[in-house]
């Protein structure tokens, strides 16, 4: 791969995972395109990365709409280059027993998380088939497993899993590779919401989950960003249609 084609979309990049993920693929030397809803959303984000000596630019898409999608990677191709890297990483939270979760719960989390990768992934294959070379993670996570208060988050999450490993077999043989990486309790400001929503203490819930972790701590934006870098690396061609627990101990 050439400089030019170093080029990786980051959805949900405002701020938590996204916004740690964006950071660390600029440091790996991509050019990055920092998404979110609005892109004033990114600003931090892209000043973060400038600061830092690298490159990238906000861009404003909501990934559920197939035109939105459509548009803004057509600029980021135009802008930064083609993009080699797709991290699907936007998503929203609508948490609640079944018997009280809403149609639009159930809708809204399944157009952002799913609706939304598969859009993306669609509107970056082309760039990436044509230049023979891709990679493509998606934000999965331990609550596909299942998790009280979320059938609408872990059936998205599970989704992605399949999802993935589809994208593995139609895509490897252009030279694209497919992987998810499922997040165990990391801390963002979604979590913290989680913790308000059941009335805990957001450290008191962060020290019960610690508790409960072979490694004995709660995870960072950083971890996760981590495992995608390695993800998203040349290095990395020989892995395809995985899920890689990022825990703190065994799961899946």
């Amino acid at each position: 791969m050439t400089d030019s084609q170093r080029v990786a979309i980051v959805t949900g990049a405002a701020r938590g995972i996204g916004a740690a993920t964006a950071q660390r693929l600029a440091a790996d030397g991509f050019a990055v395109a920092a998404v979110d809803l609005n892109a004033a959303n990114c600003a931090d984000t892209v000043a973060a990365i400038a600061a830092a000596g690298g490159r990238a630019i906000a861009v404003g898409a909501d990934v559920s709409d197939s035109a939105a999608v459509e548009t803004a990677v057509a600029h980021v191709a135009e802008t930064l280059g083609s993009p080699s890297v797709l991290v699907n990483n936007a998503g929203v939270l609508r948490d609640n027993l079944l018997f009280k979760m809403s149609d639009d719960d159930w809708d809204t989390v399944m157009s952002v998380h799913l609706r939304g990768a598969f859009l993306c992934s669609r509107a970056v294959q082309k760039y990436m088939v044509e230049q023979k070379y891709g990679r493509i993670v998606s934000l999965s996570s331990t609550s596909a497993l299942g998790n009280r208060g979320q059938a609408n988050y872990a059936a998205a999450k599970a989704g992605l899993q399949g999802f993935t490993k589809t994208l593995s077999i139609e895509l490897g043989p252009f030279g694209i590779t497919a992987n998810a990486v499922a997040p165990g309790f990391i801390v963002t400001e979604m979590t913290a919401a989680t913790a308000a929503r059941v009335g805990v203490d957001f450290e008191a819930f962060q020290a019960a989950r610690a508790a409960e972790t072979p490694v004995r701590r709660v995870g960072r934006p950083e971890d996760v960003a981590h495992a995608i870098s390695y993800l998203a690396s040349e290095g990395a061609g020989f892995v395809t249609g995985q899920v890689i627990y990022v825990a703190g101990g065994p799961r899946g």
